[in-house]
């Protein structure tokens, strides 16, 4: 009998769910768009019909199937009350039990952690950090997220949520944050910040283009473009170099839609780093791109929750 995992990559736009096996292969998998989903127990009932399809789909093809469980991966999710608390780039707002919410609907076990807890897991079981016990996962999709491994174990801290690198106030009094507060990281370091910099180099724009369209418009050598992949690089290197002061990693891992710009990020991120860097630090950490295929990271992550329980 073959055990596979259900992973649910929750995003502020949008949610993959794929069934996974133990060996890393992403069995089965698809999609919801997050925000058509206002009341979560409608996005339970969906998600859970979806992973029980996929489930059933496999059975008929393999007949020995079990679902050892549920993987979640979510925005400011907390690992010891299988909650999501307080999400600011989610429409369910305060605390919502979502592991019991999927635990009951599915009767299986259900686990939840933060979605760059869950890439960093994901890295380490079937990605480029296989064999480190330290080291740095940055998340770079609607905002950004951060998973910290250290000694081999993830850092949840105190209350489980420690490790938020997009919630760091780079800027006092700057741009408003959806968690309510001024100049966090993820407000200039994200698809929608990169977008919010570029409107304000090019305030002319007709109507605000995604972080595809800005990298598209790089690409064939417009300016504004070109300084927002530059200006975002040099602060998420700038605050990458000051969080190896505490956490020294041995490799820092970016992963998320924003890195398909590829150098235009990588190259402005990197020199800002070098620049920023703690001499003790200079030349022994590198900047990566994750390891994990696109199109599966966020799946794998999601089940490796499970699969590393």
């Amino acid at each position: 009998m073959e055990e596979i995992v259900a992973g649910i990559d929750i995003g502020g736009t949008n949610t993959t769910i794929g069934l996974v096996n133990e060996s890393g292969r992403v069995l089965t998998k698809n999609g919801l768009k997050t925000k058509q989903f206002p009341d979560v127990n409608q996005f339970v009932e969906t998600a859970a019909q979806l992973i029980q399809e996929q489930v059933h789909s496999m059975k008929n093809e393999m007949s020995e199937v079990n679902l050892k469980g549920v993987g979640i991966g979510a925005p400011n999710a907390n690992p010891y009350k299988g909650t999501i608390e307080n999400a600011p780039n989610l429409s369910w707002q305060g605390i919502v039990p979502l592991a019991e919410l999927f635990a009951k609907k599915l009767n299986t076990i259900c686990k939840i952690t933060n979605d760059a807890k869950a890439a960093a897991l994901g890295e380490m079981q079937f990605g480029a950090a296989k064999g480190m016990k330290d080291f740095l996962v940055i998340t770079l999709g609607t905002g950004l997220g951060s998973g910290i491994v250290a000694n081999g174990s993830l850092i949840y801290g105190y209350d489980g949520f420690a490790g938020e690198l997009g919630h760091v106030i780079v800027v006092p009094g700057g741009r408003k944050c959806g968690c309510g507060r001024n100049g966090c990281l993820e407000t200039y370091v994200s698809a929608t910040g990169l977008v919010r910099t570029y409107l304000e180099l090019n305030p002319h724009d007709a109507e605000a283009p995604s972080a595809r369209v800005i990298a598209e418009r790089a690409q064939t050598g417009e300016t504004h473009a070109i300084e927002a992949y530059r200006r975002t690089g040099e602060m998420l290197g700038f605050s990458l170099a000051n969080s190896v002061a505490y956490t020294s990693p041995e490799a820092i891992f970016l992963f998320g839609g924003l890195i398909r710009a590829g150098e235009l990020l990588f190259k402005p991120t990197r020199d800002s780093f070098d620049e920023n860097l703690l001499n003790n630090y200079k030349g022994h950490i590198h900047i990566y791109p994750s390891a994990l295929h696109e199109s599966d990271a966020a799946v794998l992550g999601a089940a490796s929750i499970l699969w590393n329980s």
